[in-house]
């Protein structure tokens, strides 16, 4: 009766998800028709709703454009199930909601079993961060083939799609961050969307044609697990996970912790990155897109959680560059670089990460001036004396910025002209160089932090 009642209850799950998906459909199609009825009576001085990206084109052209998105959005209320994927993810956790505390309550489970669990938790997890996304997605680095099969496996444990579904999405995300027609998951369509209701329905945001991946669909390994995803999915989250039970002694324990309880998490924590990831922290490096760094989140994603880092510097193989930052990822590459498995580690200079914090502080503090000059109120002395600082110390930023592209430009010359063997000796004199604009740029931080402790406020160095 129980078995009976657990697999029954995913099934109404799905159906209940399914009748709320319809309602929601049928809410926001009204939604488009009033907004389309009160678009035709609006008068013909209103701003067209795409002006920011069609301005300069014509207004006829732009009306043109204007209907061509509110068809896509329309398309979006109307996007079928998609049917697997909505089964897995819906089933699942109720599943796991259900089975495991009745297994447990019933059942030991020995420790052994429970190692397994761990062991997969971080198989499962490090291959979806150091193999799907910083290996194949953005060439962070390159891996031996041991080393890239490996994490191969284990995404295709983690069952997030084939590798080249998963990686051409992600490149689409990138390409059209925030975009609500165009980012498969974007962040601009609220927290359901983005974590996990993306995936639950054919949206044209979700269909991928590969055009983006030429580098991937020429590899014969990906071919195979493209081809034969079901059948991988299935060997490895059924076959080997029983047979491990079996060389354990409690195949079903093993099925239900180390196999659905930890399917169930893994999946949940990295849908976190695309959604909890664009909703809350801190935006130290750039506020052009909606990605934040949080280091609580870091530590369910495996580092994935600086992901304001991430969006401004993506083919960096970290995400945590400063010391004190987890991210177990950044440390599994390093160190498999130091036996010769990985290689090419790619990375962002100093310079250029602190020149984009400092540029962050400035905008910063303009808001602060801004806010504190609204109203047409005079501001307090203390405000002004900040406001003067702050121009003052953005003058001298942007003339140590002007002597940076300066020197940077140099180096590409000096490198051009000068024969091979006196190579070394350029290098070492352009290290001195960029170490004194470096120095400059930290300087400038140093006093930006200063000036912000002068208005009663605390800036920490990022």
């Amino acid at each position: 009766m129980i078995a009976k009642k657990a697999l029954g209850l995913p099934l109404k799950g799905l159906r209940f998800a399914i009748k709320s998906g319809d309602t929601l459909i049928k809410t926001a199609s009204t939604q488009i028709t009033r907004f389309n009825e009160n678009k035709t009576k609006s008068s013909l001085g209103e701003q067209p709703v795409a002006k920011r990206n069609y301005a300069h084109i014509d207004a006829p052209v732009a009306g043109s454009q204007e209907a061509s998105i509110d068809m896509r959005e329309f398309e979006f209320t109307k996007a079928p199930i998609n049917w697997i994927p909505a089964t897995i993810l819906v089933a699942t956790p109720i599943a796991a909601a259900i089975i495991t505390p009745w297994y447990l309550f019933t059942h030991g489970v020995s420790a052994p079993v429970w190692g397994v669990f761990g062991a997969f938790m971080v198989w499962t997890g490090l291959s979806i961060t150091a193999g799907y996304h910083r290996l194949l997605s953005h060439r962070a680095y390159k891996a031996h083939p041991i080393v890239k099969n490996f994490l191969l496996l284990g995404s295709t444990l983690a069952v997030q799609g084939s590798a080249f579904d998963w990686v051409s999405g992600h490149r689409s995300h990138h390409r059209h961050v925030d975009d609500r027609l165009d980012d498969p998951y974007s962040a601009k369509r609220g927290f359901w969307f983005s974590h996990i209701g993306w995936m639950l329905r054919n949206y044209p945001s979700g269909k991928f044609d590969y055009k983006n991946i030429p580098d991937l669909t020429k590899d014969r390994v990906l071919q195979i697990q493209h081809k034969y995803y079901g059948l991988w999915v299935v060997a490895m989250n059924v076959g080997m996970v029983a047979a491990i039970g079996w060389l354990l002694g409690d195949v079903w324990g093993t099925l239900i912790i180390a196999g659905l309880l930890r399917l169930v998490l893994t999946h949940h924590f990295t849908f976190f990155i695309n959604s909890l990831c664009h909703m809350f922290g801190t935006r130290p490096y750039t506020d052009t897109n909606s990605a934040r760094d949080n280091f609580f989140l870091a530590i369910f994603t495996w580092g994935e959680g600086y992901h304001n880092y991430h969006h401004f510097f993506q083919y960096d193989y970290r995400n945590g560059v400063k010391w004190w930052q987890y991210d177990p990822t950044k440390w599994l590459i390093a160190g498999l670089s130091k036996i010769g498995l990985t290689s090419e580690l790619r990375t962002v200079d100093d310079t250029t990460i602190k020149h984009a914090e400092v540029q962050m502080q400035f905008k910063k503090a303009q808001q602060q001036i801004e806010t504190a000059t609204a109203g047409g109120i005079d501001i307090p002395h203390a405000m002004k004396n900040f406001q003067d600082r702050i121009k003052s110390e953005y003058d001298a930023f942007m003339q140590t910025v002007e002597e940076w592209q300066a020197l940077k430009a140099k180096a590409i010359e000096l490198k051009k002209t000068e024969c091979a063997d006196r190579l070394h000796e350029i290098d070492e004199k352009l290290k001195h160089d960029y170490a004194k604009i470096e120095q400059k740029i930290l300087e400038h931080n140093s006093n930006l932090k200063t000036a912000f402790r002068s208005i009663g406020l605390s800036k920490k160095a990022a």
